[in-house]
């Protein structure tokens, strides 16, 4: 049996870091593996919060990038839990790139991934039910439902 239902606000994620030469190709442009590493932490530390267990990334959608990151760069990822399964969790992932001494912000792409809780042994665990607080967190709702519904037509195929 599940858990006592977690509002968005309980466990919603901003997390920011500079971009460093490290973190790109010598033109300066951060890796884009870089930035999805850095959203999967993001969102697993969600699913945690909500679930209150060791979560997995089972899937990822649209994870399209809208425009570059540079290094110098102070890139912000906001994440929330969009819609609760049984045993999984859709997490909504916002990126933006900051450029620091003139604080312009670029949004550079949204992505979604499908994080699973499991239990001690490593089987999927139910989770605490998702409550909506706010009119933005019914629309993402909404749409992640829809989405839950794409990926288990795939699936099907």
């Amino acid at each position: 049996m599940s858990a006592e239902a977690k509002p968005v606000s309980a466990t919603r994620l901003v997390m920011a870091q500079e971009m460093t030469p490290q973190d790109a190709n010598p033109a300066g442009n951060v890796h884009g593996g870089n930035i999805m590493k850095l959203a999967d932490s993001a969102a697993g530390v969600v699913a945690i919060r909500h679930s209150g267990r060791n979560c997995v990334t089972a899937a990822v959608d649209h994870f399209e990038f809208h425009a570059p990151v540079f290094i110098g760069n102070l890139v912000t990822f906001h994440a929330s839990v969009n819609h609760v399964g049984r045993t999984s969790m859709e997490v909504g992932v916002r990126v933006e790139a900051e450029e620091p001494r003139t604080g312009k912000r670029t949004h550079t792409n949204s992505s979604y991934f499908l994080m699973v809780a499991l239990d001690d042994e490593g089987s999927p665990v139910e989770v605490p039910r998702l409550l909506l607080e706010t009119g933005e967190d019914r629309r993402r709702n909404a749409e992640a439902a829809q989405r839950a519904i794409a990926r288990r037509q795939r699936k099907k195929k």
